[in-house]
């Protein structure tokens, strides 16, 4: 078997080490971008090299932005009685297709003891903060951790902690996914589909 150039290789192993590209895809990468012109190499280049170079990130819900605060939080049109909790920035996105109008606060992972990640690691001390100075009796928070042990155990942390604010908490509701059939679903999906039902 012929070995790969040195600078094909080590490109293929620094795409391999993003999450969801295996060897074989960043290889079709690698080669897709031998096939281009020069220009558009030089092109991807820089933008990865901008990357950290132009971002920031916003000191009070701390999302990626070019700006601080960022366009949301200095959006007046934004419900500023809404806080959305979520992991991470790419959760603000989701949310935003969804049509979120409020707020939002980046915690920045989950607690998870077996990866040593405890409350202090997260910026939930800064979420207490924030509802402290706002006028809080007027504020929602809605915990938005993904459905996960790990998930669900940051929410009751994060509960636990506002229970001297006077806030509202809700959590995102969980069930079935539409197009999902029933058989398929775990019971805990099931269990939260019939604690969430409504009314038709």
């Amino acid at each position: 078997m012929s070995k790969l150039p040195k600078t094909i290789q080590d490109l293929i192993d620094e795409f391999a080490k993003l999450p969801g590209i295996g060897p074989k895809s960043a290889a079709r990468l690698v080669f897709y971008l031998l096939a281009k012109p020069n220009r558009t190499t030089e092109e991807l280049s820089q933008t990865v090299s901008d990357l950290k170079k132009n971002l920031k990130t916003c000191k009070v819900c701390f999302n990626y932005s070019e700006s601080d605060p960022c366009d949301i939080c200095s959006d007046e049109r934004r419900r500023r009685d809404k806080i959305c909790v979520v992991e991470e920035p790419l959760d603000v996105i989701a949310l935003e297709k969804a049509g979120f109008d409020g707020l939002y606060h980046v915690i920045g992972g989950i607690i998870s003891p077996i990866n040593g990640i405890g409350p202090e690691h997260l910026r939930i001390g800064q979420l207490i903060d924030r509802i402290k100075e706002a006028d809080s009796a007027q504020i929602e928070i809605i915990l938005a951790m993904n459905p996960s042990i790990e998930g669900e155990a940051t929410a009751a942390y994060i509960c636990q902690r506002l229970e001297n604010c006077d806030v509202k908490i809700t959590q995102l509701a969980r069930g079935l996914p539409v197009g999902g059939d029933l058989e398929y679903a775990d019971e805990i999906t099931l269990s939260k589909s019939l604690e969430g039902r409504k009314g038709f």
